[in-house]
């Protein structure tokens, strides 16, 4: 498959199979993350690999729109130590999307549920209780979380007729 072909297939996938993923195919995914860019190649991502269906569970009561979650293999919550750098949102957003793309050409489905910015029912800031849940330090921040399992729904690819190009702008 070639780069066109992944980008028009990459859909976000919300329902996913029992079967699980094989551990080297998780570890592809992640290294796809560590491989993303940043700037100043600071690399601030930091990744937490969860599988435990009783941690899934708690992270997908977070909010409803991520309900989903507690179906999946697995999730990578992707975090950044903002001491490192002050483009961590953007780092982060980047590793998101390499691992979305890897998971795609492996035919995992992936679902990024955004989390940064974002509260629970209760109104508590959706970073707090992740970070109550991993126990991540006080200097790491949260994007998003990029839930991971087999395809238990097929999308059809992206066509550029889809789209709409009057939002390319050519001076």
């Amino acid at each position: 498959m070639n780069l066109e072909e992944l980008l028009r297939k990459r859909r976000s996938i919300r329902k996913y199979t029992k079967d699980e993923i094989d551990t080297d195919t998780l570890q592809k995914i992640l290294q796809a993350g560590l491989l993303a860019p940043s700037s100043r190649n600071k690399k601030p991502c930091q990744f937490y690999v969860i599988q435990d269906k009783s941690i899934l569970k708690s992270l997908s009561m977070i909010k409803p729109s991520g309900a989903f979650i507690c179906d999946a293999n697995a999730a990578i919550i992707v975090m950044a130590d903002s001491s490192l750098s002050d483009v961590w949102i953007e780092d982060c957003s980047i590793a998101m999307s390499y691992m979305q793309l890897m998971a795609t050409a492996l035919d995992v489905g992936s679902c990024w549920v955004q989390m940064r910015k974002r509260t629970n029912a209760l109104g508590k800031d959706a970073e707090e209780v992740v970070k109550e849940i991993v126990g991540a330090p006080n200097t790491y921040h949260l994007v998003g979380i990029l839930s991971l399992g087999l395809p238990g729904q097929t999308l059809p690819p992206h066509t550029i007729d889809e789209f709409d190009e009057s939002k390319i702008h050519k001076i």
